[in-house]
This record gives structure tokens, sequence and C-alpha cells, in this order.
């Protein structure tokens, strides 16, 4: 019985990050951290998001890196969490989204997460891929309105274009572009992100930082 729910259950995770580069990642937290250290806030993000989907055991775990694979960081992360790296492709969020989405679903469904999202669990990604075996897609919306996860169990072209990314609508215009395709999806329970001052103050207030995820 175990194998056969872990088979109905198995979803390949991508993780999207950024390379921790001063002043180019956690811009917004800049002003109340520094460059340097809202860099390592960054790199601790997507390590702890790595460990949640190795935790999960849905399927393999991939890194899916920007501007490109090349950076030591990343090379550690494979190698301390056992993903495969791969460079994003593409212009804006969407179009690498989908292009990473449309090589993994080639071997079946498909989780891709963000690496901003501590609340994320283990869990979440469970409960999102036995989602894939009755719906087309899942979505954990975010609470400033856009999704921290998104999954595919078949190819849905065209659900990320024209989206307007960074804003509050990109939940609500993708759900249009599901409506349109006539697909069948699942919105799970919000999470929220780390952006803003708020959030990080929020985050030492969790004190998710000081627990391992399970």
């Amino acid at each position: 019985m175990e194998t056969a729910a872990r088979r109905a259950d198995a979803a390949r995770v991508a993780v999207f990050a950024k390379a921790p580069v001063a002043g180019e990642v956690k811009t917004r937290l800049i002003p109340l951290l520094g460059a340097a250290d809202a860099a390592e806030l960054h790199a601790t993000l997507v390590r702890r998001t790595l460990a949640t989907a190795r935790n999960a055991g849905v399927g393999p775990v991939s890194l899916w890196c920007m501007p490109d694979a090349g950076h030591p960081f990343f090379a550690a992360c494979a190698a301390q969490y056992g993903a495969t790296l791969h460079a994003q492709r593409g212009g804006h969020l969407g179009e690498r989204m989908a292009r990473a989405l449309a090589q993994l679903l080639a071997d079946g469904p498909a989780l891709l997460v963000g690496s901003d999202c501590p609340a994320l669990a283990a869990g979440d990604l469970r409960a999102a891929a036995s989602s894939l075996a009755t719906h087309d897609a899942v979505f954990q919306p975010a609470e400033d309105g856009g999704y921290v996860l998104v999954g595919l169990s078949r190819p849905l072209p065209g659900i990320f274009d024209g989206i307007r990314w960074g804003e509050s609508g990109v939940m609500r215009e993708t759900r249009e572009r599901l409506r349109a395709a006539g697909a069948r999806w699942r919105e799970m329970p919000e999470r929220w992100d780390v952006d803003r001052p708020e959030d990080y103050r929020r985050l030492l207030a969790s004190g998710l930082l000081g627990e391992a995820p399970a």
C-alpha cells in the first residue's frame, strides 16, 4: 500500500532561486540588513526550501538557478541536498516557469516552488503532489496576491502568459487563464513569503529560522 501511495503522490519538485550575490537579492531588505546580510538571508531561505523539498519525499528535487548554475553556492546545495542543477531559461518569470515545468512534465507531474517562503512545509508539498492525482493544477497562494507553489499534472499552455508578475493580481490573473484553459485546479491554504522589512520581523517572531524543516 505504501508503494502504491508513493506512486500516486510522485511529483518532481523544482526550486527556483537566484545566486546569493550581495546587492542583487532581497534588495528591499538591504536598508534594514545591509547587502551582505540580505544575501546571507536569501541563501538561508534557499537551503531551507531545499531541505523541505527533500524531506517531503514526493520525488526528485531540482534547483533552477539564476542567472545560471555556475555560482559555487549552487554546487554546494546540490551536494548537500542531492538536487540536480539547471539554469532558468527565458525572459520574464512566467516564461522561465513554463519552460521548467514543460521539461519536468515530460516525466510526470511536477511541483515548482520559490525560495522565499519559510512557512512552506513538507506537508504542503505532499498535499500538493496528492492533489495532482485528481487535478490538472494545484496552487498555494501567497498573502501578497501571488503564489508560493504551483504544480501541474499535464501541460497547460498559456496559463502564465500576460501575468503582471510582482503585482497583487498574480493569482487572480492566473485563475482567469486556468478557467480559459478549462483546467481543474485546487488552491491550498495561503502562505507568506519574505520580501519586505515587516516580513523579516515576522520571520524573526515566527522562530522558523531556528527550526529544521519537518
